[in-house]
């Protein structure tokens, strides 16, 4: 496993990490605390040290959960949370988005029941949750700046959701130099990630990029096909159907990835991601141990050449040279809405 430092934060993140809303909530899967803890410290065993949890998931469950997992090795693991939604004081119905309080007061208390479910004094990166380009306010960036003077936080970040808040959002976390902004970006949704690069180039920030759903929801590490029946409150199901049936379309057209016994079509689209300078970690959506085993070491597989990176770019540019019907959108993108990493607070499913 190979590791990268967050901007010039000093925390270093391994490339592949966990993203925790998988153990704190039913919507993979029913799990029992002694098999989330059991799945928590698989991964380490395979090389992650970067877990990205959130107050939201399932109601601080997920934040417990790694506390407990990670509490005898905390100084070999990095450890991320979120706040920003108030659960407190509203009850989730379904996947439903919870009301956001963005408060600096409600933040820093929020942040201190986090670090009471995890069991520490401090953690090393705060995100702020789907936070909207108004609710980034002077008084939010200053009460960041304090948490890391007093020494609660170790650097910053802003995880987004697009059907709540995204490019303009991202380009403020650059530009005041937030240590990472966490994003939906795969080959398949590419606009967002290509937009973040662009402005991180030409503010000069040290800003990282942590993608989420680097297998568009299943699509490119094939657990979603054509015979694949969504069950009934399975995130993906979100997804249109005709989103689906391009998309394994495209697949097709991204085999070359492939290498035989060196690297699987899951383990490519995550290299593809780290091909980018400025992705510190990739979080794909672990639900078993064989996910772990083959996508935490994506990182060491054979490096995506540029022959290759210009070949996904110019497929992507083209559309994948794929034929529609003429009232057809071309369904590529998730900017609109389709993404739900956040805990179930957006629209569509994480991975």
């Amino acid at each position: 496993m190979q590791h990268s430092e967050l901007g010039d934060s000093g925390v270093e993140v391994s490339e592949v990490g966990f993203g925790a809303w998988t153990v704190g909530t039913d919507w993979w899967g029913d799990r029992s605390e002694d098999d989330a803890i059991e799945m928590l410290q698989y991964a380490v065993d395979q090389g992650i040290t970067y877990f990205d949890t959130g107050d939201v998931y399932g109601h601080g469950r997920s934040e417990e959960l790694v506390g407990k997992a990670l509490s005898e090795i905390r100084d070999e693991v990095t450890i991320a949370t979120k706040v920003g939604y108030d659960f407190y004081n509203n009850p989730q119905a379904g996947h439903g988005e919870l009301p956001k309080e963005m408060d600096a007061d409600y933040l820093r208390e929020a942040v201190h029941k986090s670090l009471d479910r995890l069991g520490l004094e401090s953690v090393d990166v705060l995100q702020l949750h789907n936070a909207d380009i108004e609710e980034i306010t002077p008084d939010i960036l200053e009460l960041l700046d304090e948490l890391e003077e007093e020494g609660t936080i170790e650097a910053t970040g802003l995880a987004l959701g697009p059907s709540i808040g995204w490019l303009a959002e991202g380009d403020l976390a650059i530009e005041e130099e937030f240590d990472s902004v966490q994003l939906v970006w795969n080959m398949l949704e590419q606009e967002v990630g290509d937009h973040f690069l662009e402005t991180i180039e030409r503010t000069g920030s040290s800003t990282s990029l942590i993608p989420r759903v680097p297998h568009s929801s299943g699509i490119l590490n094939e657990q979603v096909t054509p015979e694949t029946e969504l069950g009934e409150g399975d995130h993906r199901g979100f997804r249109p159907e005709e989103w689906y049936e391009t998309g394994w379309e495209k697949l097709e057209k991204l085999r070359f990835l492939e290498r035989d016994g060196e690297r699987t079509m899951g383990q490519a689209s995550i290299a593809w991601l780290l091909s980018h300078d400025p992705v510190a970690s990739v979080t794909p959506t672990f639900r078993t141990k064989a996910d772990i085993d083959e996508w935490a070491a994506a990182s060491d597989v054979p490096k995506l050449s540029e022959e290759e990176m210009s070949r996904v770019a110019e497929l992507y540019a083209n559309d994948f040279d794929i034929d529609r019907d003429d009232g057809m959108d071309s369904l590529r993108s998730s900017v609109d809405g389709d993404d739900i990493e956040s805990a179930g607070l957006d629209k569509l499913a994480a991975d």
